[in-house]
């Protein structure tokens, strides 16, 4: 014998459903109410334990629909199979949103986001940093350097502190700039210099032509440090220096013979490097740069899982070969930078990274570098 003790409205509050709810309940044989002379609908304790019941079930992600079937028939574990993995599936989703969200509070490192973004969409992360009040210089330095807006402006000081001193900010030789402006073959009288950093190739190819120079950088700290070296090697007639983003090179069409840019390309993409320079250059004119590409078909997992994070676009010379053709360039030459290239770069980098460790305290973590060949 059943006893109808709670009406529509006392099983609701009872259990936290609305009336159109426990009506819709009702339409699926999932409850059984009575309706009493006076009109009102009445509910047993019966009703109240199936309801939760069904709560229970739902909780685990089953819909009212499959609840109705698990309460008239032995439970379809293919269907609930189906439920676990579409659950699993969400909650991985969900997962994956609250890091992000997370990253983006400044609670956890945006890190692998920046590295995500620099990899599947290198021009839209560059733009959405400066709507987030980065300009572009900060921008540039955020994809490639710190890799994470949160912790941009502590990296950057402890980035500087290292590498201010030095005096290369890149693999380079006076050997390899000497070896490329002679492949040139050609003896130019305007070089637009693009990333030129303190100016270790700027002054190489002053004292080899007698071209005009202009030998752009968006760090001023390294420019004022070339206007010293043009100072102290008597070459300021020959260069004048600009600082501006190799982004906006509003020089005018076919203004320059050469076009020189080591180590610095990679910064804006070298496909979009090829493509936005070339109008920079004259009729038969020359673009000569750098970049870092495998030497090997078979690279270690570790090299490329460095670089994957670190240059996602690192190509293959061959690959590097077909993006210069496409672009409508004629290549010249190309040739390997020098095993002293990099001994240039990276012994100073290691010996100033031993100097400053203990100044630096938990900083190092940031400065990681690593050699490949």
């Amino acid at each position: 014998m059943e006893f109808y003790v709670y009406r529509i409205s006392e099983l609701a509050s009872l259990v936290g459903l609305s009336r159109t709810a426990l009506l819709y309940y009702e339409k699926l044989n999932l409850i059984a109410g009575k309706r009493l002379e006076n009109g009102y609908r009445v509910y047993s304790d019966r009703d109240v334990q199936q309801i939760r019941l069904i709560q229970q079930l739902q909780a685990g992600g089953v819909t009212l629909a499959e609840c109705k079937s698990c309460l008239e028939s032995r439970l379809d574990k293919a269907v609930l199979r189906l439920r676990y993995d579409q659950l699993e599936s969400e909650i991985k989703q969900k997962e994956q949103a609250l890091s992000l969200l997370s990253s983006l509070l400044g609670d956890k490192s945006s890190k692998p986001w920046h590295e995500t973004l620099s990899e599947i969409a290198p021009d839209a992360h560059i733009d959405w940093l400066k709507v987030q009040g980065f300009d572009e210089k900060q921008a540039l330095r955020v994809k490639w350097l710190s890799k994470d807006m949160n912790e941009h402006d502590k990296y950057m000081q402890d980035f500087m502190t290292v590498f201010e001193p030095l005096e290369s900010w890149g693999p380079n030789s006076q050997e390899d700039t000497s070896k490329a402006f002679t492949l040139l073959n050609r003896n130019p009288n305007n070089i637009l210099e693009i990333g030129c950093g303190k100016g270790n190739s700027t002054i190489v190819i002053a004292k080899l032509s007698n071209a005009n120079i202009i030998a752009t950088d968006n760090e001023t700290m390294a420019l004022g440090k070339l206007e010293e070296k043009l100072e102290l090697h008597c070459l300021k007639s020959k260069v004048t220096t600009q600082c501006v983003s190799m982004t906006e090179l509003n020089f005018g069409d076919k203004q320059f013979d050469v076009i020189w840019s080591e180590a610095s390309a990679y910064i804006m993409g070298i496909e979009n490097a090829l493509a936005k320079w070339k109008s920079l250059l004259k009729d038969r004119g020359a673009l000569v740069f750098s970049d870092l590409v495998w030497l090997t078909d078979k690279p270690s997992k570790a090299s490329v899982d460095h670089w994957k994070s670190d240059y996602p676009d690192i190509q293959s010379v061959d690959t590097r070969i077909a993006q210069i053709k496409k672009a409508g360039y004629i290549l010249e030459h190309t040739f390997t930078v020098s095993e002293q290239a990099w001994k240039d770069y990276y012994e100073p980098l290691q010996q100033r990274l031993t100097d400053v460790a203990s100044a630096l305290g938990n900083s190092p973590k940031h400065c990681m570098i690593f050699k490949t060949r």
